[in-house]
């Protein structure tokens, strides 16, 4: 059995906890038995990219993730239920699945790469005493009971890294935006509630409250669009053309560390290692100078268009599609172009 940790908001599985369950369930082939834990709390929400939690989810409807999960081989959820989990506490969740762990003894727990899962599963790894492959990008099992042998991004991404897990239980995060959420045949799944022993020294930590961002527009991580301007943008101001475009694109503004740093934009539009990691459809990326660190947070992008003055940039060798000109008259161009297609 493979147990997979799923984040949901308001019963709706996130989608890095559905790219993780499709790489979980590769793993669940030889026996076909793949569960899920899920908890049922008020501030449940799916991570960026699945990463910080930010939403309040609201207590999962079991039928209704249920149906959901089945579609991605789930034969068994687990719903953690408990009266102190109202809202997300990282030791008490840790808690709760190192004993779903004793009772099932799975092969191999996995978690979506999202901060949760990365510190949920972290806090099983010390309870369990058992080593945490995190970011992993491709996993194969071998046989039952042999160690795993997988592909994992170290240092942001810019890295992969080959190596083995060897342990009675295998722990693993699954890296957001590397495996493709696929669908199979549907199971019949199991639902049962699982309630977990739990004191006081589980919940030091947890949320107290939820704060919405007041940024109005489709969320940076969650665009099937991004326009992206770095250092070359020039002002605060001459991003209304990277705006006019996103908007018509139906997309969103993304930046540079280099633009942040200038006050141009709010860290929230920020692309790169320190900031959101995009997955789009399509990636314009206006006066970008390609630096590892935003590249790790494009890399996902399934099309890059790149415009720049050098091409020597470092982003014009990893574009599917580049324009070398000035950006102030490329991006207006481009504006008017798709306003005629129309």
């Amino acid at each position: 059995m493979v147990l997979a940790l799923v984040e949901h908001d308001g019963g709706v599985p996130a989608e890095a906890s559905l790219e993780s369950l499709t790489l979980a369930r590769g793993l669940a082939a030889e026996d076909g038995e793949l569960a899920a834990v899920a908890f049922d709390t008020d501030g449940s929400g799916p991570g960026e990219g699945g990463g910080g939690s930010s939403g309040e989810g609201g207590p999962a409807d079991g039928d209704g993730l249920a149906d959901d999960l089945a579609a991605y081989g789930v034969t068994e959820l687990d719903r953690v239920t408990h009266d102190r989990l109202d809202r997300y506490a990282p030791e008490a969740w840790a808690a709760s699945v190192s004993q779903l762990v004793d009772e099932l003894a799975p092969e191999a727990v996995v978690a979506p790469g999202t901060d949760r899962g990365h510190e949920v599963l972290a806090g099983v790894a010390a309870r369990q005493s058992l080593p945490l492959a995190a970011n992993c990008v491709a996993v194969a099992p071998g046989e039952p009971g042999e160690p795993y042998e997988l592909e994992r991004q170290r240092w942001g991404g810019s890295l992969i890294e080959h190596a083995r897990l060897d342990a009675g239980t295998k722990l693993l995060t699954v890296s957001p935006h590397e495996v493709a959420a696929e669908p199979t045949e549907r199971a019949d799944v199991t639902v049962r509630s699982f309630a977990p022993s739990l004191d006081d020294s589980q919940f030091r930590v947890r949320v107290s409250r939820v704060e919405e961002s007041d940024e109005e527009g489709v969320p940076l991580g969650e665009a099937r669009v991004v326009v992206g301007g770095g250092r070359g943008v020039g002002s605060a101001e001459d991003y209304a053309i990277l705006e006019e475009l996103a908007d018509l694109l139906e997309g969103t503004v993304g930046a540079s560390r280099a633009a942040v740093n200038e006050g141009w934009r709010p860290h929230d539009d920020q692309v790169g290692l320190t900031g959101t990691k995009i997955a789009p459809d399509l990636y314009v990326a206006c006066g970008i100078s390609g630096a590892v660190q935003h590249m790790v947070g494009c890399k996902g992008a399934k099309n890059i268009l790149a415009i720049n003055t050098d091409p020597e940039a470092a982003i014009i060798q990893k574009a599917e599609y580049a324009v070398i000109g000035d950006l102030h008259e490329v991006v207006p161009a481009i504006t008017e172009a798709v306003r005629e297609a129309e």
